[in-house]
């Protein structure tokens, strides 16, 4: 089948790229960087800059990962606006698009995060559970979901997935503990009780194959393993596994005065479960953080 991506030349897109080549599929990737995308994602993949380029091509499926890394700096005016523009309007120029086609796919998976639900305390959360808070990175979240859905009206069935903390060896939010960890500098960060619904790349990128081979899949999936860990497990872990010491907090209030509201991202976490997954048949491979990271440190 035919696949266009946004986000392709991402942590997620990039793999997902690898994998469907390796299938046989076509793949395009919408991207500002097009003359790169072949050397990112793989050289039987296509980069275009405008979507027009694709011309009347039919395109069988489209899978929305775009938008700029939500943790890679503090959240000024500015950068909330490129967070909202890199998902919500660009999901929106995408829509506009399908609009004028008369061939549209038939599946539109678009990217979502833990996130939508705010920080949820102890509450256990699946896709059940409404938003617990109302911040910055819920309301990004609900609103992404929201124009996706927008698809719906064009008989284009929808899966959101809500994405957790994905742990891999190439890049995201693994590899910036890992400097820190090295150096025997890693800890919990503030009290080290919120939860962290995380998820190895491997699983990542089955969960999302599967959803695109699952014919009845539709609406929010929660894209995390089903043994979510609190913080200071994890730190813990990462340290055992890197035969490091991870004893050294980060105060909350050292958290707050330097990276502001974007703190909240990380003194808050969400019990995520991924119910929808494993009542729809999903097998993670992954389940234990020990062996996640075990492995992910194998091939660093």
């Amino acid at each position: 089948m035919h696949i266009l991506l946004t986000g392709g030349t991402g942590l997620i897109g990039r793999q997902l790229c690898r994998h469907w080549s390796g299938q046989g599929h076509r793949l395009t990737v919408w991207s500002r960087r097009p003359e790169k995308v072949a050397n990112i994602c793989g050289a039987q993949v296509r980069g275009i800059a405008r979507l027009e380029d694709l011309g009347d091509e039919p395109v069988d499926v489209i899978v929305n990962l775009a938008g700029a890394p939500i943790a890679d700096r503090p959240w000024t005016h500015r950068r909330k606006a490129l967070l909202w523009s890199s998902r919500i309007s660009l999901t929106e120029s995408l829509l506009a698009w399908l609009e004028k086609r008369g061939q549209k796919p038939s599946l539109l998976i678009s990217g979502s995060a833990v996130g939508w639900y705010g920080d949820g305390g102890e509450r256990e959360l699946t896709e059940d559970s409404p938003p617990v808070i109302d911040d910055f990175a819920s309301q990004l979240c609900i609103a992404w979901e929201e124009t996706a859905q927008r698809a719906e009206a064009m008989d284009i069935r929808v899966v959101l997935v809500r994405t957790g903390l994905v742990l891999s060896a190439e890049g995201g939010f693994l590899s910036r503990l890992l400097l820190p960890f090295k150096l025997g500098l890693g800890g919990p960060l503030g009290n080290g009780r919120q939860w962290m619904p995380w998820i190895h790349i491997d699983d990542q990128i089955a969960l999302i194959d599967f959803l695109l081979h699952c014919n009845q899949a539709s609406g929010p999936y929660n894209a995390c393993a089903p043994k979510p860990v609190r913080n200071r497990e994890f730190a813990k872990t990462l340290g055992s596994v890197l035969h490091r010491p991870a004893f050294m907090p980060m105060p909350a209030l050292a958290l707050k005065v330097g990276l502001g509201e974007m703190s909240l991202l990380l003194l808050g976490g969400q019990r995520a479960m991924p119910k929808r997954l494993l009542e729809a048949g999903f097998t993670f491979r992954f389940t234990d953080l020990r062996a996640a990271l075990d492995d992910l440190s194998s091939r660093l």
